[in-house]
């Protein structure tokens, strides 16, 4: 963070400065307080910040922003301390003029960001949200780290609820966009996908009117607003010849993938030159393909060469908890346990189905959490997902994935089923061969990667 004055941070807040000072950074957590920071006492269900105040003056911070005076500590009042902290970040931000990629979609988005951030980075000095800091408290501290050093920032922006994107988009200025695309996360609080489409949409509500807009083309949701929206929209697919930057020929080999990428002339009306480059991506599943296709768009709409935007795409390692393919002892394990949809568990029985294996294909699948009233449904969709994709065998673990095991062996699947872990484990253990290839597939909650540390 470069440094700005207190002064200007209450002018922005519009609200008097008990002290002029020099602020060199900003922090909501007393465990990380530098000589010379802002300490922003955030209240949420189980915390009060305000409790804090006393001693983040004490441990070296020059002031706090707070919702009412405490005690003899130097405050700038404000009514909401949540709110400040978005409006100090906006007032940050506008500082500087980076290149800026704001970063939302159902699934794939913390791929897709990385994937963006590797291929601006062969041009420009590239700022990127870290691990999964995508919500009101994480992005704020994302933007804080922008230095007039930075030529480009990815910035991921996260939501459970309407108007969460909104005010996420409007601190972060996007200069361009992504939706990557319109799944069944959240319903349980945005109703139906055309709310989670609403929803998703707010991120042009902080963008110039002619800031390009780049979607998923073969979803069905996104690819229509190619013709309904008044700005740039570019879109980026495998199936829609209409993509504008089109993925074919797609080949997996040995944890690789390797696609033939097409595009046309950015300057045409027309689409009548077309442009072709070979890319390999280190990781396998079309999802990826997808991932990887949004981000030479990237490339592509901000003067990157298609050779420069191959070579990075070549970097591309995937998280620990991301579909990540290890090899344990005998086994090929397939660690995807960082979240989970209909649409990501597809993806990745999609890759375990691909996968050679001299031994058995396994799946080991959990609750998809926050799906609300949809939840049977939705868990009973992978159930027939799994039917597609016919592993040999079928774990589920907890009480939604028993759908999932209930409509799988309507179809012949062998399965089991527990909410014990267990008991799960243990039946794992006794099951899996040498040479086998097993997928851990659910949301983060339940915690999936306890049973891999117990099986391997």
């Amino acid at each position: 963070m470069e440094k700005i004055y207190l002064s200007e941070i209450a002018k922005c807040l519009e609200t008097e400065c008990p002290v002029e000072c020099e602020i060199t950074e900003i922090s909501t957590d007393t465990r990380n307080l530098p000589e010379g920071c802002l300490f922003i006492a955030i209240k949420g269900e189980k915390f009060n910040g305000h409790t804090f105040i006393e001693k983040a003056i004490e441990a070296g911070a020059s002031a706090a922003v707070s919702e009412y005076q405490v005690g003899e500590a130097p405050c700038v009042v404000t009514d909401s301390t949540r709110g400040a902290l978005l409006k100090i970040a906006a007032y940050y931000r506008r500082k500087f003029s980076p290149i800026l990629v704001g970063v939302t979609g159902s699934v794939g988005k913390t791929t897709t960001k990385e994937m963006i951030a590797l291929v601006l980075s062969e041009k420009y000095n590239t700022l990127k949200t870290q691990g999964n800091l995508n919500n009101e408290i994480g992005l704020p501290k994302t933007l804080f780290n922008l230095t007039s050093e930075h030529e480009a920032a990815v910035i991921e922006m996260g939501m459970n609820h309407f108007g969460e994107i909104d005010r996420l988009s409007k601190t972060a200025d996007p200069t361009m966009a992504i939706i990557t695309n319109i799944g069944f996360s959240h319903i349980e609080n945005l109703g139906t996908q055309e709310g989670i489409l609403k929803a998703k949409l707010e991120i042009l509500n902080g963008m110039d009117k002619n800031a390009p807009l780049i979607i998923n083309g073969d979803d069905p949701h996104l690819a229509p607003l190619k013709k309904s929206l008044d700005r740039p929209v570019y879109l980026y697919g495998v199936e829609n010849e209409d993509c504008d930057f089109r993925a074919i020929n797609i080949s997996e080999k040995d944890g690789s993938t390797s696609f033939d990428l097409i595009w046309f002339d950015l300057l045409s009306e027309e689409k009548c030159i077309c442009y072709s480059i070979k890319i390999e991506i280190p990781c396998v599943g079309i999802h990826n393909v997808m991932n990887a296709a949004a981000a030479f768009a990237v490339g592509m709409l901000n003067g990157l060469k298609s050779e420069e935007i191959f070579s990075a795409l070549k970097k591309y390692k995937p998280d620990g908890m991301r579909q990540n393919i290890v090899r344990k002892g005998d086994n090929t394990v397939i660690i995807d346990c960082y979240n989970a949809s209909p649409d990501s568990m597809k993806a990745a029985l999609n890759v375990l189905s691909g996968m050679e294996c001299k031994g058995r294909k396994i799946a080991v699948l959990g609750d998809m959490l926050e799906l609300g009233e949809a939840s049977e449904t939705l868990h009973r969709l992978v159930g027939d997902y799994v039917s597609q994709y016919c592993p040999d065998m079928l774990f589920c673990y907890g009480r939604e994935a028993a759908f999932i095991a209930d409509q799988a062996q309507k179809s012949g699947i062998n399965v089991f089923s527990s909410e014990n872990k267990e008991e799960i484990t243990e039946k794992i253990k006794q099951y899996i061969k040498s040479e086998d290839t097993i997928l851990f597939k659910a949301s983060r909650g339940m915690k999936l990667e306890e049973i891999i540390n117990k099986l391997f």
